[in-house]
C-alpha cells in the first residue's frame, strides 16, 4: 500500500472494521470468558455486535462436551441461529474448524482436506471462510510469557504447551486450489490468512493465473513461530506489499495485540479482538471479548476515526462481489496487468490519459493519478484555467 501525505489523517480513512473472535477454540470453559450453551454462544455474538463489532469470526463449541465441534450439523444450526440473532453481522467461519489440543496426548492439528472442504457447503452460507495458502509452522506458544497463560489449562502444563508448539497449518496447493474452486462455486468468499509475505505472493500468483477472481480481504497474522512476530518494521514491510485495493486486518496474540491494534487503527487498517487472540488488558487484568471491542472503539474515537457500521463494512469488504476476469481483478486491486508477449518494462493499465476522480483503495486513501489528491488537483486545474483566461484577455 502506498501512503500519500494525507493518508494518515483519520478523516481520510475508511471506517474501522472490528472483527470479534469470542469463541476461543484453544481454551476450555473456565479458562476465559468462553460461552458454552447455544444460548450463551448466541448472546456473546449479540453483545459483540452491540459493542461495535461488524464481523464475527465463528468457531462452534459443542455444549455437551465443552470442546470445539467438528459436527457440521452443529455448524449449520449455529449459523442459522446467528443469522436470526445478528442478521446484519458479517459471518466469517474459521477455516481450521477445530484444532485445539486439551490433553497431553492430543496434537494441535488442522483437519484433513476433505473435512475442511465441507465448509464450502455450509447452510446457511457464511459470508467468508478463512483460507490459508501454504503450509506453515504456527507455534503460538513461542511468544507467550508465563503471565499470558496464568489461570488457564496451559498454566504449568508443559505437555499441552508442547502440543500447541507443534502445530502446523497444512495448506498445500492440493488444498487451496480445490478449496478456492469450491468456495466460488458456492459463492462464499475467501478471507485469506497469509502467515508471511511469501504467502501473499502465492495469493497474487493465484489471481494472475485466474484461480481466484474477486476482492482481496486478508489478515496480516502475527503469532510468531512461523508467522510474523511483533517487530513493527516487519509489519510495515508486509503492509507495504499489500495491494492498494486490498483490505487488511491485523491479527496477533495476547497483550501484543493491543499495541498492534492501535497501530492498525492509526494506519487506516482494521482490527480483530477477542478471547481467541487475547484475554488480557494493558493492565494485565482479564478482559472479555466485549471489553476488548469497547477498547478498540475508544482508541478509534480518541484518534478521530469512525467505527464502521455493518453496511459500511460490507461495502468496504465488497461482500458478495466477484470478478469475471484476471484483468478486472488486477485493476480493482491496483496491481499491474499480466505481461503479454512483447511487453517491456514495468507495466501499468492503459488509460486515455485523462485525469479522473480517484478511486478509494483498501488502505483508506485515494488511488490518485500521480499520487496528487483530487481536491488539490482540481484547485490547480481551476487556477491554471483562470490564469489562462487572464493571459488570453
Amino acid at each position: 500500500m502506498y501512503y500519500t501525505d494525507d493518508s494518515i489523517l483519520p478523516e481520510n480513512m475508511q471506517p474501522l472494521i472490528i472483527t470479534a473472535a469470542p469463541f476461543g477454540p484453544q481454551w476450555l470453559p473456565g479458562d476465559a470468558d468462553i460461552p458454552l450453551t447455544w444460548d450463551e454462544q448466541i448472546q456473546v455474538a449479540v453483545d459483540c455486535y452491540n459493542a461495535g463489532a461488524t464481523m464475527l469470526h465463528v468457531h462452534v463449541r459443542d455444549p455437551a462436551t465443552g470442546q470445539g465441534s467438528t459436527n457440521f450439523d452443529q455448524y449449520n444450526y449455529f449459523l442459522g441461529r446467528l443469522r436470526q440473532a445478528v442478521p446484519k453481522m458479517i459471518l466469517q467461519v474459521g477455516g481450521s474448524i477445530s484444532f485445539a489440543p486439551h490433553t497431553a496426548e492430543a496434537k494441535a492439528k488442522w483437519l484433513d482436506y476433505d473435512t475442511r472442504h465441507m465448509l464450502t457447503e455450509l447452510d446457511p452460507k457464511p459470508d467468508f471462510v478463512t483460507v490459508a495458502t501454504g503450509t506453515t509452522q504456527w507455534d503460538v506458544v513461542s511468544m507467550f510469557v508465563p503471565d499470558d497463560i496464568k489461570g488457564t489449562h496451559l498454566d504449568n502444563n508443559p505437555q499441552v504447551q508442547a502440543a500447541w508448539s507443534g502445530m502446523w497449518v497444512d495448506a498445500g496447493p492440493a488444498f487451496y486450489l480445490e478449496h478456492l474452486k469450491r468456495l466460488r462455486a458456492n459463492r462464499i468468499q475467501p478471507y485469506f490468512v497469509p502467515a508471511h509475505v511469501h504467502q501473499l505472493e502465492i495469493i497474487e500468483r493465484l489471481i494472475r493465473a485466474g484461480v481466484y477472481m474477486g476482492p482481496m480481504n486478508l489478515a496480516i497474522a502475527g503469532y510468531g513461530g512461523g508467522t510474523l512476530g511483533r517487530n513493527p518494521y516487519h509489519w510495515m514491510d508486509f503492509l507495504r506489499q499489500v495491494p492498494q485495493g486490498a483490505v487488511s486486518t491485523f491479527w496477533s496474540s495476547m497483550r501484543g495485540l493491543i499495541s498492534l491494534s492501535a497501530m492498525a487503527i492509526v494506519l487506516g487498517q482494521h482490527v480483530r479482538v477477542g478471547n481467541e487472540d487475547n484475554i488480557w488488558g494493558p493492565d494485565k487484568k482479564r478482559r472479555s471479548s466485549v471489553q476488548q471491542i469497547e477498547g478498540a472503539v475508544r482508541i478509534a474515537e480518541e484518534f478521530g476515526r469512525k467505527v464502521a457500521n455493518t453496511d459500511e463494512a460490507r461495502e468496504i469488504l465488497k461482500v458478495g462481489v466477484w470478478y469475471d476476469s484476471v484483468e478486472e481483478t488486477l485493476a480493482h486491486l491496483g496491481l499491474p496487468p499480466n505481461r503479454r508477449d512483447g511487453d517491456k518494462g514495468f507495466l501499468v493499465f492503459d488509460t486515455d490519459g485523462k485525469k479522473t476522480t480517484a478511486k478509494n483503495g483498501g488502505d483508506s486513501h485515494p488511488m490518485a493519478y500521480c499520487m496528487v489528491p483530487p481536491g488539490a488537483a482540481k484547485l490547480a486545474m481551476e487556477a491554471a484555467a483562470a490564469a489562462k483566461g487572464i493571459i488570453s484577455g
